[in-house]
């Protein structure tokens, strides 16, 4: 069982353990086609690297201040470092046991990953041809057995760690590490194969049938080598020197990060024991370090790009679809006129783009303001802010800085943006921007102005929207637009312009504010409950982690509240209890897609309030980041949450109940299969088909 503190919670982070299991249980399903089964492992040791960069380097840094640094939930930290060692440890175990699996089915295709131990002549030469062409200029070796300052290792790189000796001296042994650069080179080479076969060998095992080359100068003609990694502490620490910006900051805090803590050492288990001592001696580390042994290959997560064409079968992902209202016609025009809510990936992410491109040539269009956080690598999203620049548009942009592991991408994108000549809003003391906003205003021809826009649950990322579960509500309504306007008067004026946030009369913002609204709902159903009448709460959320809010809904579920939670991620709340006068119905749904979405969904006397937001009820959404939730009051949008909700919470395929022992058992009924995000690709493809048919608006 779960480790738990005094106040009858799951700890946050065994939780996240819990569901990075459940992409572990993706990639061990045989159902799953096997190119996504290896892209689930690519994502589990990706999950991984991030949650030791930057949950078990907190919790070390507790250890590191004592008391003073107790964080939420959590009042013993080291308890909570040794039950991650232990899980992480079995979940290796289960890893490196799919992976074997992965690897027998792989053959099974004819798909060989091969060594360097087990190249034919043909592929022999290619390998020799490739590593002198393209491989050799971006190795430089390091003799590191005698030299008194070791080096900093990068974190996110993998190394190569090699013990030469010759045969008739054994004992004379030399070390040497070597960076595998798949930074710049990638991580897979397809070889020469027979036909119908498809042969790929690493880069590591490129440099490794090399090795004799590389350190010729010496005589050796014995080798070993090994891959290991170190993952570091990617706490960004913002000191509050306030004659430094926070450009400044930043860039110094980035480069601290690359000399971070080590928190975790994963290595081969059949490395040399005298390297693998060596190397924990002199990267300072101790057993309590998080020293993983593993296989072969490391840094999984760049399986999440393994070559796609070495496959023969088509990918079953289905393409994204226009929404029904926005075919062949001008996305401003129709928002202009009603709301519009896309759902992605379903929903294609263009029209967003349309939004941006259309404002952007608008001769009526007099300024675009928007919030950024995590944008892709050639964002178009942009590309359409810039030519608005171009064409005389005043351009504000909320570039988040400070999105992690984003910090260095979204300087550059700053950079770009204001060469460029937009305004880039880049600092809220104390508080990240995680609201997804825009606010269009057009001159319309009384001579006043309208203003249109859209609130979103996800990021403004065109590649991403291809695989999160989001939802974006496009509208002109004069009363949520002018609170997304507050919310921006608020962001250029952070110091002096609170008020703007209690302002608001529609979208009800964080810090605190939505905290206090949905407390109060909770509260009102609470009261229904009591008098014996309807009361429902319905929550989908990436996590639930919020102590109070999880008390809350403690009370609601004892005094009779129907409570069906859907949470993909960290779920820090007891489900089962006998003092619930209701069960609550908590699940998670591991799939193709990321769920992503945010919706809140209250009885309110059979007038049911929803919401979408993008905030997730966790401390840091609430409390310390500006966050934007928008209530719906379009009645077939309210109807189209609710009913992919309730396909949500019907699912039998994909979702796993969330019990208190974070047992992950997949949720088994006698009914028809129903895997849910087949069937809101068919519940919103068939409103499309429906709506073509008619010819309706």
């Amino acid at each position: 069982m779960a480790y738990r503190s005094k106040r009858k919670t799951i700890v946050r982070d065994i939780s996240w353990l819990s569901f990075n299991a459940r992409v572990l249980q993706e990639a061990a399903d045989k159902t799953v086609p096997l190119r996504e089964r290896i892209r689930f492992l690519g994502i589990f040791s990706n999950n991984l690297d991030e949650f030791f960069r930057v949950r078990v380097a907190a919790l070390r840094r507790m250890i590191q201040f004592g008391h003073k640094a107790n964080m939420h939930l959590e009042n013993n930290p080291q308890q909570i470092i040794d039950e991650i060692q232990m899980t992480v440890l079995n979940q290796q175990g289960e890893f490196s046991r799919i992976w074997e699996e992965v690897l027998e089915e792989l053959n099974k295709k004819h798909i060989y990953l091969k060594t360097e131990k087990d190249l034919t002549p043909e592929q022999q030469e290619f390998v020799r041809n490739y590593f002198e062409e393209t491989v050799i200029s971006d190795i430089i070796p390091l003799m590191i057995e005698n030299i008194p300052v070791f080096p900093t290792l990068r974190d996110k790189s993998i190394y190569l760690a090699v013990v030469m000796w010759k045969k008739e001296s054994a004992l004379k042994r030399k070390y040497a590490l070597i960076e595998i650069p798949s930074r710049t080179l990638g991580r897979f080479s397809i070889l020469p194969s027979k036909h119908g076969e498809h042969h790929i060998i690493l880069l590591e095992d490129v440099i490794r049938f090399n090795l004799p080359d590389i350190f010729s100068y010496f005589g050796y003609d014995q080798y070993k080598s090994h891959i290991f990694k170190v993952t570091r502490d990617a706490e960004i620490d913002i000191d509050e020197d306030i004659s430094t910006n926070i450009i400044q900051k930043l860039e110094k805090g980035l480069k601290n990060r690359r000399k971070g803590k080590p928190v975790r050492f994963v290595y081969d288990r059949e490395m040399d024991p005298g390297l693998l001592e060596y190397l924990v001696r002199r990267l300072h580390l101790t057993k309590r370090d998080n020293l993983i042994p593993g296989g072969r290959i490391h840094n999984f997560r760049h399986f999440m790009d393994f070559p796609d064409e070495v496959f023969t079968e088509k990918r079953n992902r289905k393409k994204p679809f226009d929404h029904p209202l926005l075919e062949d016609k001008r996305v401003s025009d129709v928002i202009l006129k009603q709301d519009v809510m896309l759902h992605f990936p379903y929903h294609s992410f263009l029209p967003l783009i349309d939004l941006l491109r259309e404002a952007a040539f608008d001769p009526d269009v007099t300024t675009i303001k928007i919030t950024c956080y995590r944008l892709a690598s050639q964002s178009r999203v942009v590309n359409a802010l810039i030519n608005a620049v171009r064409n005389g548009k005043e351009v504000i942009v909320m570039l988040e800085l400070r999105a992690r592991f984003e910090e260095e991408a979204n300087l550059e994108w700053k950079e770009r943006l204001e060469e460029e000549g937009a305004k880039v809003l880049i600092e809220i003391p104390n508080m990240k921007v995680h609201s997804k906003i825009c606010m269009i205003r057009k001159r319309i021809k009384t001579g006043s102005y309208k203003l249109y826009g859209f609130v979103s649950t996800g990021n403004l990322n065109e590649k991403t929207a291809k695989v999160y579960g989001d939802h974006c509500l496009l509208t002109s309504n004069q009363r949520i637009m002018a609170d997304v306007n507050r919310i921006f008067n608020f962001l250029e004026n952070p110091v002096s312009g609170q008020h703007f946030l209690r302002d608001c009369k529609m979208i009800l913002p964080s810090p605190f504010i939505v905290k206090k609204a949905m407390l109060k709902l909770i509260d009102e159903e609470i009261k229904q409950a009591k008098k014996k009448k309807p009361a429902a709460i319905t929550l989908k959320m990436n996590s639930l982690s919020d102590d109070e809010m999880i008390m809350r809904l403690y009370d609601a579920a004892k005094a009779g509240v129907e409570i069906k939670l859907i949470i993909r991620g960290i779920f820090c709340m007891l489900s089962e209890n006998k003092k619930y006068s209701k069960p609550v119905r908590a699940i998670s749904i591991v799939d193709e897609y990321l769920e992503h979405a945010r919706v809140w969904v209250f009885h309110n006397k059979g007038k049911e309030k929803v919401y979408i937001s993008s905030a997730d009820w966790m401390v840091r959404n609430l409390e310390h980041r500006v966050e934007a939730t928008c209530p719906i009051w379009n009645e077939d949008i309210k109807q189209e949450l609710t009913d992919i909700l309730n396909i949500q919470l019907e699912d039998n395929v994909k979702a796993r109940w969330l019990d208190n022992n974070l047992s992950n058992e997949y949720v088994k009924t006698t009914k028809k299969k129903i895997r849910s995000q087949v069937e809101i690709y068919n519940y919103l493809n068939k409103k499309t088909v429906k709506n073509s048919e008619t010819g309706s608006n």
